[in-house]
């Protein structure tokens, strides 16, 4: 009997077991991962469960019945510390080894720390339901919120802290939150977004330490300043998880690097997700977007199968779809989805910047990029456009 391990329990694990049993593998499954909780949804931890709105029950991937349909034994809270590339034998932190004829590489990315960040009390970053809910817990006090980073995270958590009614400044390496995603034009108007609520941006300037004993209590600056905190939270990006592959044979560089169909350089092993840097027409990419996560899996696992079928995967769709991220900042719902570049031109399509809007980013005159605002409608047009120029690009 075939036995597939996935490695890894996030949206992406989860999503390749769903779709090994949809492409009809019967024989064994096995799912391991490093958190002990049962596999949940990661958006609502920098919203929902920050305001208090939700303590964690409802945003479960998984329930009875449908880990009953997948068939699969979990194993959870154990990471996989080694791959064997020529019997793909997977090493357990605990000391089990466990053989598998095939492997989905799931296991996402996790929040990166600053260089010499210190173990202080009131120090935070955010990538797992426990870290949310020991920030929540933090915020559930008065006091001064510094967040580091002003990408959609940051800019989240500061949303959240804002209407928690702390007083927030954002610290942005960048001159302006979001620049090298989205360009100065678009970077401007979302950066108001902070400053019209009165949340404090410094851009242009580095962390080059936290101060204060067992507690943090400021964060120093590289251009002098010190910022006082009470606490700060650090949202400076994701490195991928790949530590456990570097005897594996499996290259990698900032993720898993994988073809179009997912395969990485040892047969037999795909990767997905997060975790995952695969090749397609816009050259490489490595994206941690939510629908990413979700969609990726299931082209990794009709190549899985379709390999240790004896059948050659490039005969099905390769995996290059439309980048989209969402972003919910301020009661406000921001939708940006392609991949616009440096020099690209930002074109208001409708409304106003001053308040909901849609725009599309245009390059040689033809769609790039679309951004919009509150505007749902007018950004699912945009975005079929926009899927049309980017499957014919």
């Amino acid at each position: 009997m075939t036995t597939i391990a996935v490695v890894g329990t996030g949206l992406a694990g989860v999503r390749a077991a769903e779709a090994l049993r949809a492409e009809g593998h019967d024989g064994g499954l096995v799912l391991i991962g490093e958190e002990s909780l049962q596999p949940y949804d990661r958006p609502p931890l920098s919203k929902n469960i920050l305001l208090g709105r939700s303590d964690g029950q409802d945003i479960a991937l998984t329930d009875d019945d449908s880990r009953s349909a997948i068939g699969a034994e979990w194993i959870l809270g154990v990471p996989v510390t080694a791959l064997d590339p020529t019997s793909r034998v997977l090493t357990l932190a605990d000391g089990r080894r466990l053989h598998a004829d095939g492997v989905v590489i799931a296991t996402g990315a996790r929040a990166r720390r600053l260089p010499g960040m210190p173990d202080m009390k009131g120090v935070h970053t955010l990538r797992t339901l426990d870290d949310a809910r020991r920030l929540r817990e933090d915020l559930s006090r008065p006091g001064r919120v510094v967040v580091v980073g002003g990408g959609f995270i940051g800019a989240e958590v500061a949303s959240a802290a804002h209407t928690l009614g702390h007083e927030v400044t954002i610290v942005e390496y960048e001159r302006l939150p979001l620049l090298r995603q989205l360009g100065p034009d678009a970077a401007a108007v979302l950066c108001r977004l902070h400053t019209d609520h009165g949340v404090g941006l410094v851009t242009g300037v580095g962390v080059t330490s936290l101060l204060g004993g067992e507690e943090v209590r400021a964060v120093k600056l590289s251009d002098g300043r010190s910022l006082p905190a009470d606490l700060v939270v650090v949202g400076v990006g994701a490195e991928p998880s790949t530590e456990w592959l570097a005897e594996s044979g499996i290259a990698c560089d900032n993720g898993v690097l994988t073809d179009e169909w997912c395969r990485t350089t040892v047969p037999g092993v795909v990767a997905a997700g997060d975790v995952a840097a695969y090749r397609c027409r816009s050259g490489r990419l490595r994206i941690e977007h939510w629908t990413n996560a979700r969609d990726m899996p299931v082209t990794a696992a009709r190549t899985l199968l379709s390999t240790l079928r004896g059948q050659d995967p490039e005969g099905q769709p390769a995996h290059d779809p439309l980048p989209y991220v969402w972003s919910d900042q301020y009661g406000v719902h921001v939708q940006i989805a392609g991949r616009p570049a440096a020099g690209d031109t930002l074109e208001l399509v409708s409304g106003s910047f001053d308040g909901g809007f849609a725009a599309v980013y245009r390059r040689d005159g033809r769609i790039s990029g679309a951004l919009a605002a509150d505007s749902p409608r007018e950004f699912g047009r945009l975005k079929r456009e926009l899927r049309t120029a980017w499957a014919t690009r």
